[in-house]
């Protein structure tokens, strides 16, 4: 049910523009019983198009493994607390946020599961990564996007995306944290 609501609330459709998996466009699965009224084109893998929004879709080619990542809205901004703060093994500052209120509709189950009801976020490249697979990707370059505090009010401008190898909903690259 949160999936759905989530999806549905995306209008905004995802080129194909050679990252996709095969270059293929599609539907996402969980949308069919509402097409019509809502149509939604989500693209495993697809780098988002420049926005006015405040989304640097460059940050795309900083990505460790981005197949795994379904855009459902190209760029979006959420607010809430931050609840947690840690480095990943490639790279990435990982955060949780608990959303304000009007925004649980951003939610799966698996985030109301595993992360405590709470929208990861990720800041690519913030940190020296640990795993060897993901170090050419942050090579030479660290991410200037400051850091959230724990217990910190922000505001998280980003892709937001669903993690298909998770189940969860992210802000994913984030670029910017205010």
């Amino acid at each position: 049910m949160f999936l759905v609501m989530a999806v549905m609330s995306c209008t905004s459709e995802a080129p194909d523009n050679g990252y996709a998996s095969g270059g293929k466009q599609g539907k996402h699965k969980h949308q069919k019983a509402k097409e019509e009224a809502a149509p939604v084109v989500a693209t495993t893998n697809a780098a988002p198009a420049p926005s006015s929004g405040g989304c640097d879709p460059s940050l795309w080619n900083r990505v460790y493994n981005p197949t795994r990542l379904t855009v459902l809205k190209q760029c979006m901004t959420v607010t809430g607390t931050v609840e947690e703060s840690n480095v990943d093994d490639d790279g990435d500052q990982h955060f949780l946020v608990k959303l304000d209120p009007g925004q649980d509709q951003l939610l799966t189950k698996k985030n109301l599961k595993k992360k405590n009801g709470d929208l990861v976020g990720e800041i690519v490249c913030a940190n020296k990564a640990k795993l060897k697979k993901a170090k050419s990707t942050c090579a030479d370059w660290t991410n200037p996007v400051p850091l959230p505090k724990v217990g910190a009010h922000v505001s998280v401008t980003g892709s937001f995306v669903m993690d298909t190898h998770n189940g969860w909903n992210e802000i994913h690259p984030v670029s910017s944290v205010k």
